[in-house]
């Protein structure tokens, strides 16, 4: 059920609306597959124990800033309180979504270095124990069966806020905890621990190496996670770059095609890295037209989940809003509206496009990275909306520019 109303706004002009035939696709810069899962739009919301609903439509959460990390849940030796998250995972089956959790970090009784990390605990980014990470990993799935779709290994270890241990012990980790929950649940999925990308010399020191070491180990995941935050000021065009990178050095460790690229956080002007970086607000259309691009971005270029950072009341931590009615919402129920459970085709240019239906119903999206370009509305084409729900007759064959703000074309039949 569509929860954002469609306004027709004749102040869009085709200017700023327009799509082209899609030339002759080649391997490098096109993609093409589906149908698109619910699941890859994924979100955080962090009072998902408490019951918080997002009012719009997702397919995946990932437990994280939910109070219900390890050192939350197993407070002592053995000692579990399980109220928090057996409240969040309720919640996320109630709301048929699949939960994504986040097994680190260290608890301070199972810390090999109690100085090592302050969040959420006193050494939470310090190598735990490894009977007691076995013994919790065997805990959860024990407790949890198939109510937990995928496990991730840890947050952001390319950081010592996270993690203070090296790759080869976060591989070790990872592949105890491959073989239990592959032992007790043989349908989820194991996410390896995350590296954020924006800091490259933290990403260039952990990344590589640990895709090593997890070689060595025969691949003891099923997807590989990331975190593409852009620097204050990037955009989504700076994200798409990430994306590239590490793919590159995805195919230079020579990750099997089977293990999937998952972007679990993911938003715009939070500040940092550095204080030359200041925290930036992005508000109205850049933050629908933004956040619509990051989901089309990831269908164009094989990103196979991403999970928004995050749902809540307005906040100064993050750029783009995620609440009810907010330009960020409405561009994520929007692009969830046109991708969710479709077929595409899709091509990198100067504009990006993904096309959806066919030559009697097409449907088709555009936009463009940075800057502008020209195309050609296609045939039988009568409508264009963009990523906030302003639609207006567009022309067959007109000849059109288009920019950052993503527009759907086709016929009010299709959409």
């Amino acid at each position: 059920m569509r929860r954002v109303t469609l306004a027709l706004a004749a102040v869009v002009s085709l200017v700023a609306i327009g799509l082209a035939t899609v030339p002759a696709a080649n391997a490098a810069n096109s993609s093409a597959g589906g149908p698109i899962s619910q699941t890859s739009f994924g979100m955080h919301v962090p009072s998902i124990a408490a019951g918080a609903d997002p009012t719009v439509a997702y397919g995946s959460i990932r437990l994280w800033d939910s109070g219900v990390a390890w050192g939350q849940v197993e407070q002592k030796d053995n000692k579990f309180w399980w109220d928090g998250l057996d409240r969040a995972i309720g919640s996320s089956n109630t709301q048929n979504v699949k939960i994504l959790y986040v097994l680190g970090s260290s608890p301070t009784w199972a810390a090999s270095n109690t100085k090592q990390g302050t969040y959420p605990n006193k050494g939470a980014a310090s190598m735990p124990n490894l009977k007691a990470w076995k013994g919790w990993v065997q805990a959860v799935c024990a407790r949890y069966g198939d109510s937990i779709e995928s496990y991730q290994i840890w947050n952001e270890a390319n950081l010592t806020t996270f993690w203070q241990g090296t790759p080869k012990q976060m591989a070790q980790l990872t592949n105890e905890a491959y073989k239990i929950i592959r032992s007790c649940d043989p349908t989820a999925k194991v996410v390896a621990a995350s590296s954020t990308v924006r800091l490259q010399s933290a990403y260039k020191k952990f990344f590589p190496a640990y895709l090593s070491e997890l070689k060595k180990l025969k691949w003891p995941i099923d997807a590989v996670a990331v975190h593409l935050y852009p620097a204050s000021t990037g955009t989504p065009g700076t994200r798409a770059g990430y994306i590239t990178q590490v793919q590159a050095d995805m195919k230079k460790a020579k990750v099997p095609a089977t293990k999937e690229l998952w972007d679990t956080e993911i938003n715009y002007g939070i500040a940092g890295p550095g204080s030359k970086y200041p925290d930036q607000n992005i508000n109205g259309s850049q933050a629908a037209a933004w956040t619509a691009q990051t989901y089309l971005d990831d269908v164009r270029l094989g990103v196979a989940r991403a999970y928004w950072y995050f749902w809540a009341p307005q906040t100064n931590l993050v750029g783009i809003q995620m609440n009810t009615g907010s330009p960020g919402a409405s561009g994520y129920q929007l692009v969830n509206e046109w991708l969710n459970g479709k077929y595409y085709t899709c091509q990198s240019g100067s504009v990006n496009t993904c096309a959806l239906g066919n030559y009697a119903q097409p449907q088709v999206i555009a936009w463009a990275s940075s800057g502008s370009g020209t195309f050609t509305v296609p045939a039988n084409v009568t409508r264009a909306c963009d990523a906030m729900g302003n639609c207006i007759p567009a022309q067959a064959g007109a000849t059109v520019t288009i920019g950052s703000m993503p527009q759907w074309f086709g016929t009010a039949e299709a959409w």
